[in-house]
Parts: C-alpha cells; structure tokens; sequence
C-alpha cells in the first residue's frame, strides 16, 4: 500500500481571494459544524456533520451545493448515535461512513454508513467498553480495504483503542492505549507511502505530558515514534498529512515559541522541524488538518486569533513561508475547527463552529485563483481496478489517461463524476481527463501498488 501522493499542478501565487459565506446553521438544520473536514460527493456537493442540533438535538450528516443550499439528511436521535465529530469518510461509488461519539445501542457511540443524498442509513456498529468508547476521530481507509480509525475511551485500560472494521461492520481491536503509550487519540489516522499507518495523541506518550505521534505497521504493531516537549509543539489534535516531498506535515494547538500552536514538519522517520510558531496576531490554537493545495502550498485554519480574534485562514509553502488570508470577525463565522477540502473546482471550502447569521456556525468558501482538476476515489488500486474520478463538469468525456495509459470502459455516473478502470500498463502517476471544453489533471499521483 502507497500513500497518496501530491501531484503539483501549477506553482500558482495566491492572488487576490474572494471569501463567500455559503451558509448560517440554525438550530433545526444543525449546530456547530464538526472538526473534520467536508468531503466532496460524486454528486459534486459537500457533505459534512453538525455535532448538535437537528430534529432531536443530537447531531446531524448535510450536503450543501456549491452554490450554498443546504439540505439536512440525516438527524440522530441517540438509539443510532449523537453528537459526530469529525467529519465522514467517501470511499467507491459514493458511500460514506462516520463516528459518533454516544447513542447506539450500549449509549457509547457508533459507526455508521449511508449513501450520498440520504439513503440507507444503517448503524454498522455500537461501541461497548472492551472495544473501545466515545470515537471523536473520523475514519480512513487503508490500501489493503479495511477501515482504521480510534476512540478515545475504553479498551484494555480504558484509555481508547485503535481499531479495524470491514466496509460491513466486523470491528477488529489493533491497540489499547495506556498512558505511557498516549491518551486522547483524538485525530483521524493517516497513511503515508511507506505502508505506515500515523496518528497522535493529545496527553502523556514517551516522557512529556504534551501529546505524541505513533505508527501502526502492516503487522498492526504499535510504537510511540516521538513525544512533544512544549518547546516544539504541544496537543496535536489535526490529523498529520503526506505532502508532495514525502514528509509529513501538521499542526500543534498550543506550544511553539509563542505559545499559540505551530506548524510542523515531520520524516517518515519521526525527524521534526518546527516551520512556525503562531503568535495570535497571525492565528492561535489550530485544532483541523493541513490540506496541501494544487498550487503545493498548505491551507488550513486556526480556531483563535487573527485581525478579528476569532480565528484564521492561513497558506503556508513547503519552504515555511506563511500568509493569513482571511480573519474571521464573528459575522462571517467563528472558531474554525476543521481543516478545508479543496473543491474540484479549485476553491477551498471549510466550517466554523460557532458565528454566523445565528451563532450556531458557517460553511464558507474561499477563492484564491486555483483551476479545476479532477480528483480519483480512491487514490490508489492495481491495474483492472474500478475506480470513480470526480470533477466539475466532465460531461462527454473524450479521453483518460493513468500516466499516459489510455483507459477505456468510462461510465459516466453525473456530470461531476465517471467511473473507469485502471488501464493495464499503467503505473504510478498522474491522471488526465479531456472533455471538450478542458484537459484536466488529477491533483495527486494514482498510486499502483
């Protein structure tokens, strides 16, 4: 199994930015926007989850268009899970799955699927505390099929687990933390290109009390890689994040020279370098994930902070060289908790928590001169596989290629999306789709194993 890989499709400079308010939550559709990221459906609109609010209180899973219409799909009532946290997970065809942290049917949280637009909402699996409680993370998927994520209670000593599930339900405990090992495993887990699996947490791990990073190996063999010492970052609750050079990059929400948080980078190895430290002017407590951009840069944002001290949108080069672009005053949204998704359509859309139009929180897109591309689900297969390519308008395909391989056998499934398969021959590489108006480029590597 191979990581994804960046694929930079232009050395773009951020030019002028256009920030959009798409949508003010209220209480009935949902309240306050969880701390994962929006994905982007093969229907071309956004889905993502409030952790309140909704028809019984308990959270809620929404799709909002491009434009900015907002449609509630699912609210939970605690007999199938309440208060999700963090975001949900889009794998072929559509399908996504999520966490909550409380309700189902032993009260300690769950794993759900349901497919785009709202159907077929199932509950796949209800914690109890031998296999862990209250998951806070979001899920992933691993190159072998299964799906990885953690709970932050429960297990062997009550400290939370890691875990595997198949896309049906069958959970799998792979780790029980201790408190040598690390406490709150909060952010979701990532899979880098050396068949690692890594993840932080939150408390104690190694001889600090201020958050680790850990591996997960193709065995399911565990080990605490480094801890923080304050200095260097402290309490990593973003998930880490492959960038187009190999290292891994990620956020601390307090520590750093300042003690506002800082932006690191990391070796696969578990060497650390501190790229920036925040000093509140420029943003505070960054709790979402990186995204690096098609441009090569990283986006996110900072919870506290900025101009209007309510938090931040900020770019960041490999080299370090940082950038706020926007502050949040409370009007536009405030507590930005989540990282940002960049759009097929180039632009970069993320949530806050709380402001807006009722202070229950914000879905907002930013504009910053980006051009479309289109963007494989999943990132990686062997040749024959089945793969889905999402874009903007894709409507009479003419041509796709896998690193310069023809690929025949394109369905189309909407105007945003198609399904193909992986050409035999093809290796390790870019993907460029050709409709009449456009060529467009995959914004990462399609890795063949």
């Amino acid at each position: 199994m191979k990581a994804l890989v960046l694929l930079v499709i232009a050395a773009v400079a951020v030019q002028a930015q256009t920030f959009t308010t798409l949508v003010n939550f209220a209480g009935p559709n949902g309240r306050q926007p969880d701390y994962g990221a929006l994905v982007q459906g093969v229907d071309g609109d956004f889905y993502g989850t409030t952790a309140l609010g909704g028809e019984y209180q308990y959270g809620t899973v929404f799709l909002v268009t491009p434009q900015g219409g907002l449609k509630r799909l699912h609210s939970f009532d605690n007999s199938d899970g309440g208060f999700p946290n963090n975001g949900l997970l889009e794998i072929v065809g559509g399908l996504l799955y999520g966490t909550t942290r409380v309700g189902g049917a032993n009260g300690r949280g769950t794993i759900y699927s349901m497919w785009p637009g709202g159907g077929y909402f199932t509950t796949l699996q209800s914690f109890d505390v031998g296999d862990g409680v209250k998951p806070f993370a979001g899920l992933i998927q691993s190159f072998e099929g299964s799906l990885y994520g953690t709970s932050d209670g429960g297990g062997a000593w009550g400290y939370g687990t890691i875990f595997s599930m198949s896309f049906g339900g069958a959970l799998n405990t792979v780790f029980s933390f201790n408190i040598v090992d690390g406490i709150g495993p909060y952010s979701t887990l990532m899979q880098a290109s050396n068949k690692t699996i890594y993840g932080t947490t939150c408390g104690s791990g190694g001889s600090g009390n201020y958050g680790s990073i850990y591996t997960v190996d193709s065995s399911d063999a565990f080990a605490t890689l480094l801890s923080f010492n304050y200095t260097d970052g402290a309490y990593p609750y973003g998930a880490l994040v492959q960038a187009s050079d190999g290292n891994l990059y990620g956020t601390t929400q307090a520590g750093g020279a300042y003690d506002h948080g800082t932006i690191f980078r990391m070796t696969t190895s578990g060497s650390l370098t501190t790229l920036h430290s925040f000093h509140y002017s420029d943003g505070s407590a960054p709790f979402g994930a990186l995204v690096q951009g098609t441009d090569g840069s990283f986006y996110g944002t900072t919870t506290k902070g900025g101009a209007g001290g309510r938090g931040t949108i900020f770019q960041m080069t490999l080299a370090g060289v940082f950038t706020t672009l926007h502050s949040f005053g409370g009007g536009d949204g405030a507590t930005p908790s989540g990282g940002l998704v960049q759009g097929t359509d180039g632009a970069f859309y993320g949530m806050t928590v709380a402001g807006g139009a009722n202070d229950d929180g914000t879905v907002f897109r930013l504009s910053t001169g980006l051009g479309p591309f289109v963007r494989l689900l999943p990132s990686f297969g062997p040749q024959g596989t089945s793969v889905d390519i999402l874009g903007t308008d894709l409507t009479g395909v003419t041509s796709v290629s896998f690193n310069g391989v023809p690929a025949s056998y394109i369905t189309p499934i909407s105007s945003t999306a198609f399904k193909v398969a992986v050409p035999y021959g093809a290796t390790t590489g870019p993907v460029q789709v050709i409709t009449p108006g456009s060529t467009l480029t995959s914004n990462a590597l399609f890795q063949i194993p």
